[in-house]
């Protein structure tokens, strides 16, 4: 049943840059754990299996948030919603900010990891109120400056974390977040809720898809080691084979499922998810091996910066970034999403292969960082405003959530991937990964990147304003 309400009250560009904001401040708050883990370890007396915990559990926690929020945002209203979900947000970021131990600092990353849904709620709420081509720059706004604000969040943490504490390192970005929650509660009109029809919330389709991703960080984090415990791997792969047959035929028969299995066989949104999952997968792993590289003390390989400094090499690859939101959904709207995103994967893959070419001066890492920060949200933000774009308003929060869970997903197994190669090439008794496995890594991705083209030239060119 579709309730019936007046049309929406136009946004302005104060309501679309409080989003922004927003999306800065929650995309710094998600990434300030990962490169401070082995200062975390140190202060809370962590092993490497705790560590390799913490920095998985908001990325669990938000792969099963954010469809249950676009979910929400659909039916009830898309600001509704995000205002409760960031209410959530910054009590989990005072609770890691005041964490004496570990398991407190947990209970505080499983509060943050519903940030993740705050994107799709925000397309709900521009999709409402903008016509389409205004929405695809607002969309490319908004989504640049979460990946923007996720580079500076890494960029930051170190620092903040050595001269303040660890725990200015979580407060500062949860300022950030309360108060820019306040102003998007303030300057952005509510909008209509959509369809509603009186279906539950799909418990055990959640349950299963959460035992999936436990499941399968779990071998991610296990797989390096199979050769100690290899039953243990085995059986793990075995329970997630077994999870996703469930999973799949629950969500099948539910009359509300948690993952609309229809709407991901459509060619529009298999297609984005598997872009933007394999996007994410060479991003992520020139994420963590570019800075391994600069703190590198091998043989004629690495060049020994300190925190600070690859803060600084880093920093054009975040400005990149955020710059590159806006100029995807400005290149959506003016040449399709097809040619940026072409555009975006020709442009990774040229920077992963040049990385693992030449890598002897710090400049190449720089300009080959740079080149991957602009593809990722270039291709990122074509994928989700031509999802945004392509489905029901009613459906915008829920077809969006798919394009972030494949964001997580790949994000997860390329991190993982990248640190399993160095573990990998570390000879026994040694701290110094040999220069092969990093050239290795570089290769694999950038191959992995470039079969993308394979599924563009399937893409419909996309609806240009």
């Amino acid at each position: 049943m579709t309730t019936t309400l007046a049309p929406p009250v136009p946004v302005g560009k104060a309501a679309v840059g409080a989003l922004g904001i927003l999306a800065l401040s929650t995309g710094a708050l998600e990434s300030v754990v990962s490169p401070t883990i082995p200062l975390l370890e140190r202060e809370l007396d962590m092993s490497q299996s705790e560590g390799a915990l913490l920095s998985i559990v908001l990325l669990i926690t938000g792969a099963l948030i954010t469809p249950l929020a676009g979910k929400f945002g659909d039916r009830y209203g898309g600001k509704k919603v995000l205002i409760r979900l960031m209410a959530v947000v910054s009590l989990g970021g005072t609770v890691s900010a005041l964490a004496p131990n570990l398991p407190v600092l947990l209970v505080g990353q499983v509060l943050q990891g519903a940030m993740i849904g705050a994107l799709p709620l925000s397309f709900i709420v521009v999709r409402k109120h903008l016509p389409a081509g205004e929405s695809k720059v607002a969309i490319g706004v908004v989504s640049g400056l979460f990946v923007g604000g996720s580079m500076v969040g890494m960029l930051s943490a170190g620092p903040v974390a050595e001269q303040l504490s660890r725990h200015w390192m979580f407060a500062l970005p949860t300022i950030a977040v309360v108060g820019s929650t306040l102003l998007v509660n303030r300057l952005m009109p509510a909008d209509p809720p959509g369809r509603s029809d009186g279906a539950g919330i799909d418990w055990p389709g959640l349950l299963l898809l959460s035992g999936m991703l436990v499941t399968l960080m779990l071998v991610l984090a296990l797989a390096p080691e199979a050769g100690s415990a290899p039953l243990v791997l085995v059986a793990l792969v075995v329970l997630l084979a077994v999870l996703v047959t469930g999973w799949v035929r629950v969500e099948r028969r539910a009359a509300a499922p948690m993952i609309d299995l229809n709407m991901l066989a459509r060619p529009a949104i298999w297609k984005a998810c598997v872009l933007t999952f394999v996007i994410c997968l060479g991003t992520t792993m020139a994420v963590y091996l570019v800075p391994q590289l600069l703190d590198e003390r091998g043989d004629g390989y690495g060049f020994r910066a300190s925190a600070t400094e690859i803060g600084f090499y880093l920093l054009p690859g975040a400005i990149a970034a955020t710059l590159a939101g806006p100029l995807g959904g400005l290149g959506d709207r003016r040449f399709g999403s097809r040619a940026v995103v072409n555009t975006g994967v020709v442009m990774m893959a040229v920077g992963l292969l040049a990385v693992a070419a030449v890598h002897t001066e710090i400049w190449h890492l720089v300009v080959g960082k740079v080149l991957i920060a602009l593809a990722n949200g270039l291709c990122v933000t074509a994928m989700m405003t031509s999802t945004a774009t392509a489905v029901d308003p009613n459906d915008t929060g829920i077809a969006t959530s798919l394009i972030l869970v494949s964001r997580v997903l790949g994000s997860a197994v390329g991190g993982q991937l990248g640190g399993a190669l160095l573990t990998a090439g570390t000879p026994s008794g040694s701290e110094v990964a040999a220069e092969s496995a990093y050239v290795t890594g570089f290769v694999i991705a950038g191959v992995v990147v470039s079969l993308a083209l394979f599924v563009t030239r399937t893409m419909s060119k996309g609806v240009k304003a």
